[in-house]
């Protein structure tokens, strides 16, 4: 689940700024407005049409064994294994799931040492690609796959899965990481609005905790959504030039950009009130609970609001809390001139290179595989000819609409983009870090300082 994160910009600074408008303002907008036929037989060796419509053609691998390792758990994991089921009955292959802990390019390099890796793995970030190539895990896609991608999607989403010009990545999952959910019944008790701006944000926060409720949920045992709701804050207040140097380390931590955001955010995490259990309780919260506190218990749930991507919808969907009645959403607030939208995905890399292993990442590439996890719910494909309707509800409808209609213009999150020892290692780096500063949200300086030290080590220097 994760930390996928990708934000809208344009490569000129002007345009940047305008493309972010549209689709922020189009996110808004649309979050506000707020099957199964038989598979064919065949005698080639491909089999016939599926249960999403005219099939993508796949090799007969009776006998073939595949493993594919990724970092997904509790439902996201079994939805993405009813994919991989269908991939078996659609070639003959067999598939087993393979957990991962984080960071997974640790968890694959001793899997790798022992003699025994995956023949695909899910990986989280363009960072830990680029590391995997380097190491020389990574396998090329072949022309069936790239081909596939070439179908489906845009040149934006095929380029972040290359390194040094050759396809390794299929970007099979993504995620809007810029959407606050929140429970629409302590909404309607408190008389609190949907929130535009920062400052309208901080006024709802007010008026929710006025009306009984703490505000909001965090989940602060997880240090990839901390990045998250700094780097939302960031991008929209010091902007996307500011954010891509900080993204390759053109500036330093030390910034006073990097300061203006965090004492923006302590404007949340500095209120213990604010937060549900304060920080002691929210560096105890791990993100599946951080949701689910939010929409049980009635009008008088442990918070009124949750921070994360589209995938909430996943967790909301093990309370009795209905999506788009119960708990409803609304666009990340605008700190500066515009809007955040900050979106990331998952990409499907080839380890153990086989007919097999290239016929499941084609596989991963098509509108079916994806169609079938779409309509499970709780899930956002980058590929453009999965069908809106396959989406579960309204909600997810419109997001998945404006990912799409984002077209090239968009980066992955800034902790992804980093190396894997600062931006992606639980209890390092970034992660750590922005879990201290929610501890002791005074110590911007000091935040700042541990911040730029770990950034250089892990970028040299």
């Amino acid at each position: 689940m994760r930390r996928t994160s990708t934000i809208i910009r344009t490569r000129r600074s002007g345009a940047a700024k305008t493309a972010a408008a549209v689709i922020a303002g189009a996110l808004a907008l649309s979050l506000t407005a707020c099957g199964s036929d038989d598979e064919k037989s065949s005698d080639s060796d491909t089999t016939g049409a599926a249960a999403t419509g005219s099939a993508v053609p796949l090799p007969k691998l009776d006998g073939e064994s595949l493993e594919v390792a990724a970092v997904w758990t509790g439902p996201e994991q079994a939805n993405f294994k009813k994919v991989l089921e269908e991939f078996e009955k659609r070639t003959g292959a067999t598939v087993t799931f393979v957990p991962a802990q984080d960071p997974i390019v640790n968890f694959l390099g001793s899997k790798i040492a022992g003699g025994q890796p995956p023949d695909v793995a899910m990986l989280p970030q363009p960072g830990a690609i680029k590391q995997a190539v380097d190491k020389k895990w990574a396998k090329p896609l072949g022309s069936e796959a790239q081909a596939e991608l070439a179908k489906n999607y845009s040149q934006g989403w095929q380029d972040i899965g290359k390194v040094g010009g050759k396809q390794y990545g299929v970007y099979y999952k993504a995620a809007n990481k810029s959407l606050i959910w929140y429970n629409a019944e302590v909404f309607e008790n408190a008389g609190a609005a949907e929130p535009k701006t920062w400052d309208e944000l901080l006024t709802t926060a007010q008026t929710v905790y006025d009306s009984g409720v703490t505000p909001f949920s965090v989940a602060g045992a997880d240090g990839w959504t901390l990045t998250d709701w700094f780097e939302n804050v960031y991008l929209s207040q010091a902007g996307p030039e500011k954010y891509d140097q900080l993204a390759k380390h053109e500036i330093k931590w030390t910034d006073p950009s990097v300061k203006d955001a965090l004492t923006t955010l302590a404007q949340i995490w500095g209120k213990q009130d604010y937060i549900a259990g304060g920080a002691d309780g929210a560096l105890q919260t791990e993100f599946p609970a951080s949701v689910t506190q939010t929409f049980t218990g009635g009008a008088q749930p442990k918070a009124g609001m949750v921070f994360e991507a589209d995938f909430v919808q996943v967790n909301i969907g093990e309370t009795d809390a209905k999506i788009g009645t119960d708990a409803k959403v609304f666009p990340f607030p605008a700190v500066g001139d515009t809007a955040p939208v900050v979106t990331g995905g998952d990409a499907a890399v080839i380890l153990e290179d086989s007919k097999a292993s290239q016929a499941l990442a084609t596989f991963l590439a098509s509108p079916d595989a994806a169609t079938i996890q779409a309509e499970l719910g709780g899930y956002l494909s980058p590929n453009k000819n999965v069908p809106n309707s396959a989406y579960p509800n309204a909600v997810q409808q419109k997001i998945a609409k404006a990912l799409i209609a984002s077209g090239d213009d968009f980066r992955f999150d800034l902790s992804d983009q980093a190396p894997q020892a600062f931006g992606g290692t639980p209890g390092k780096g970034e992660w750590k870090d922005l879990q201290d500063f929610l501890k002791n949200p005074k110590d911007i300086a000091g935040t700042q300082a541990k911040l730029e030290a770990n950034a250089a080590a892990a970028y040299g220097g």
